[in-house]
């Protein structure tokens, strides 16, 4: 709405007009109007500022005002300032000592008669508080249409524009929140800051990331005073109480403030009935739960705590406020301000897949009882929507609910999600939630768990090598799979110091399914099928030993399973005593059993096995058909490998035999791959269909060549190539290269197939 204000006293405008237009998207509010602010380098209105206009309805005289609150390049440039009803007017009213006028009651009807106040929130009369009797008693969005009809009457109506405008709802009542003048609590903050600024500055406070103390300046450089009432039903009440003259005491209880103020018992005393924001409540977390204000024993030993774990967007409604709090009333023995936490490390927010922030209006919110538990369909919609009092929004969430979870949530398990926010926790970064991650790591404890079972088989009721008489032989996968858990224990311990949880939760997983699981449970079967008993008893003593300790590693991560699991392994590691893992210590790297030289010779044997079976993939070998292969040791140090390693490799590689080559010996036609600096050759005579073979490689070949055309006549499209997004474009061009490769790859097999 654009309104006419007649200028008073005969003035005009530069353009000779005798009013000036304000624009208003909340015209009922022009009855508190107590200024009309302009832009002081506004050459249309300059020659205004000091003088004033005739308030139309009111007929209440209001001066005009320069303020740079005022934008020349917005509206009229004319800005109607009405102080108790507008947080930016309240703040151009200060500035310029306009009475403020509040003319709606707690309900936002028009008051029969008006509040005025000075700056100070102090009564005034510095304007009669006289409204207009017509609309006494009317809702705030009646008097509005009422007061737009009654400009028009009057001919100040210069036009009404449509206007996108961002309101306030209430969450409870859903209705839009009328800013006005109430009677609040308030902190002085300026005085508080200062110390926790400071705290952070000379380091006794660090924040990981360390960006993140920018944020915290931003806001404690710049602190506004801080309202600590709240209008609510619940939360700690404000201790003050009032008497019939308006006299305000504060105390613990009223039998305190009583006996403090020697008030005569006929004295009636009322409690406010406001409380405490909660965030007031929160900051005296750190001293309030030790005891204080009484100087405990646990205030001594626990205060100041290490280190505060957040999100980001609270840096200032919680951390900054304990700092602020703590640092004030709680002293060392010099007096010196002790600060809560010596570290704070900040945490992302969670985001759905598509990086959207989770919100129960977008229906996208999960609930981590429902991802550990389990949940069918139709209870996830009603839980989505049995609350929701707009159709349309429930309607619109069941739709997506439905399309997301065809078949509600399977059950996880509260360690798979653990470990799933952890392996996902880059530092400050939020997290797009992926429940496939979910799934892949719920995997991963079934790993553990298996794993576990097997070790558990070998071990249990058999000599594990702990008698003291007890022969005991380590192989070398003992003594490699013994420096791999020293390497996991220094780089998890290393992560989380640096509270790099996702890097500790990627260590974890590398360590127990690739080289624990994969790997080291594969190179016992030898042993344990085939070794001298001092060798078994090695190997047993590895594995529970090595299990035992894994667990607790993992422990932090995924308590539940670890628990479970070490209290069956518990009874069969020698010196391991206690009731539960929880009280056990977290393993520590000891570089004694650390054996790089075992390292690098199971590298070698991995690379070995590996070889193998991928030249039975390539060439379509049955991975259960006995082979003779041939190595050209590249040193004597690959073949004292080989030696020392045959039987393991014959079995897990399913070999008949391996020949190492001598130095020019002749070879047929082979299929090859280096393992290390040494040549492993497979002789193909006899090991395939020639003719069948060839033909299977010309198809796929021609298969192959027929994808890359496809994709080159696309990127040489330059209107596929103008309009598609890049990242499509990039894909195909990553698709293509893959092909190519593919292609070299294919030829140099059929060349060798065609030579046997």
């Amino acid at each position: 709405m654009h309104f006419r204000y007649p200028l008073a006293d005969g003035v005009k405008t530069a353009e000779g007009k005798d009013y000036i237009v304000v624009a208003t998207t909340r015209p009922e509010t022009m009855l508190g109007d107590t200024g009309v602010a302009v832009n002081p380098e506004d050459t249309r209105y300059k020659a205004l500022i000091g003088k004033e206009i005739i308030l139309p309805i009111v007929n209440r005289r209001i001066p005009i005002v320069g303020d740079e609150h005022a934008d020349m390049e917005k509206g009229t440039g004319c800005v109607k300032i009405t102080p108790a009803h507008d947080f930016n007017d309240y703040e151009v009213g200060k500035r310029h000592s306009l009475p403020m006028i509040n003319i709606l009651t707690f309900t936002a009807d028009i008051r029969h008669s008006a509040e005025v106040f000075n700056t100070n929130g102090e009564a005034s009369d510095a304007y009669s508080d006289d409204l207009p009797e017509k609309y006494h008693g009317m809702e705030r969005f009646a008097a509005r249409k009422a007061i737009v009809a009654e400009f028009d009457e009057l001919g100040l109506l210069d036009e009404v524009k449509d206007h996108d405008l961002s309101v306030p709802i209430g969450d409870r009542g859903g209705v839009v929140i009328e800013p006005m003048l109430t009677d609040q609590w308030y902190v002085r903050t300026a005085p508080l800051a200062q110390p926790a600024i400071e705290a952070v500055e000379n380091g006794d406070i660090k924040f990981v990331p360390k960006q993140y103390e920018n944020m915290y300046f931003s806001w404690m450089r710049d602190v506004q005073d801080w309202c600590i009432s709240r209008q609510l039903w619940w939360g700690h009440r404000i201790p003050a109480w009032y008497d019939n003259d308006g006299s305000v005491y504060v105390g613990r209880t009223e039998e305190e403030v009583r006996e403090q103020n020697g008030l005569a018992p006929v004295v009636v005393l009322r409690q406010d009935d406001d409380v405490l924001d909660t965030w007031f409540s929160s900051a005296l977390w750190t001293f309030g739960t030790q005891g204080w204000p009484e100087q405990t024993d646990d205030l001594k030993v626990f205060h100041p705590s290490d280190t505060l774990v957040t999100g980001f967007d609270i840096i200032f409604f919680w951390v900054a406020r304990m700092i602020m709090m703590t640092m004030h009333f709680i002293k060392d023995d010099d007096g010196k301000p002790q600060v809560p936490f010596k570290t704070v490390y900040v945490t992302g927010l969670i985001r759905d897949e598509n990086g959207d922030k989770m919100s129960k209006s977008k229906g996208n919110v999960l609930d981590p009882i429902d991802m550990i538990d389990g949940i069918d369909l139709e209870s996830l919609v009603k839980k989505r929507t049995g609350n929701m009092m707009q159709p349309k929004l429930a309607a619109k969430i069941e739709k997506n609910t439905r399309k997301t979870f065809e078949s509600g949530i399977e059950p996880y398990g509260t360690d798979a999600l653990r470990f799933t926010l952890a392996a996902m926790a880059s530092t400050g970064r939020d997290i797009n939630w992926d429940m496939k991650r979910l799934e892949g790591y719920r995997n991963f404890c079934n790993k553990l768990w298996n794993a576990s079972r097997y070790v558990l088989m070998n071990t249990e009721d058999k000599d594990c090598g702990f008698a003291a008489d007890s022969e005991v032989e380590y192989s070398l996968a003992d003594k490699w799979i013994e420096s791999q858990f020293q390497q996991a224990v220094k780089d998890f311990n290393g992560h989380i110091d640096n509270f790099r949880l996702d890097m500790a939760a990627n260590t974890l997983y590398e360590f127990i399914w690739n080289q624990f699981c994969d790997w080291y449970l594969e190179l016992t079967k030898p042993v344990l099928w085939k070794g001298t008993e001092a060798q078994q008893r090695g190997t047993r003593r590895t594995l529970i030993t090595v299990l035992e300790r894994t667990l607790r590693l993992a422990h932090p991560v995924i308590p539940y399973i670890t628990e479970s699991i070490w209290q069956s392994v518990k009874p069969l590691v020698d010196g391991v005593e206690g009731d539960t893992i929880m009280l056990q210590a977290l393993p520590q790297y000891d570089e004694s059993q650390f054996d790089a030289d075992a390292l690098a010779d199971i590298e070698w044997v991995k690379s070995f096995i590996t070889s193998i079976r991928n030249l039975r993939a390539e060439y379509d070998i049955a991975p259960s058909k006995p082979l003779d292969v041939m190595l050209k040791a590249a040193d004597e140090k690959d073949a004292a490998r080989l030696a020392a390693n045959q039987q393991v490799l014959l079995s897990l590689a399913k070999l008949e035999g391996i020949k190492v080559l001598a130095d020019g010996e002749e070879t047929p036609a082979c299929a090859t791959a280096l393992v290390g600096k040494s040549e492993l050759m497979i002789p193909m005579a006899g090991l395939i269909d020639k003719d069948a073979e060839l033909a299977r490689l010309d198809k796929e070949i021609a298969k192959t060549e027929g994808e890359i055309k496809r994709i080159d006549g696309k990127l040489n499209n330059q209107g596929f190539v103008a309009k598609a997004p890049e990242a499509v474009v990039a894909k195909e061009r990553e698709k293509l290269d893959a092909y190519k490769e593919a292609l070299v790859k294919l030829a140099e097999q059929k060349a060798t197939i065609a030579a046997l």
